[in-house]
């Protein structure tokens, strides 16, 4: 449901399907309590956090939302305990089902790793 209508995650939830909302919002809370200084926006019609660089986002389609991460994949350890759960992923994408509960420590802990990567990368960047 890329909405390039909205200006806010607030505005974005809210336009959301009805039955995405609890899960919007379950994952909204997820990252902001993983990396609470990162800066959370509107890019390309979805949110997304960033610090120093983009991290992770998410998105709405007809069936699921979409967790996604922006640096790297996946690690295939947590991909295969979120597919023996019947979720699907992706590369860089974890899908979650209407009638599926968040799994909200591996949003945590996806979210927690993207903010180790940039902040590699960012103090490399300084050296």
């Amino acid at each position: 449901m890329t909405n390039y209508a909205v200006k806010d995650v607030n505005e974005f939830i809210a336009a959301a399907p009805k039955e995405a909302r609890a899960h919007l919002e379950e994952l909204r809370a997820a990252v902001k309590s993983a990396i609470p200084k990162a800066e959370e926006k509107i890019g390309y019609g979805k949110p997304y956090y960033k610090l120093n660089q983009w991290l992770v986002g998410f998105d709405v389609y007809k069936r699921h939302v979409t967790f996604e991460i922006y640096e790297g994949q996946l690690p295939s350890e947590i991909r295969t305990a979120l597919e023996k759960k019947g979720y699907g992923t992706g590369n860089k994408t974890l899908q979650i089902k209407f009638d599926q509960k968040v799994p909200i420590t591996a949003i945590k802990n996806l979210a927690k790793a993207q903010a180790k990567l940039s902040e590699a990368k960012h103090k490399d960047k300084q050296k």
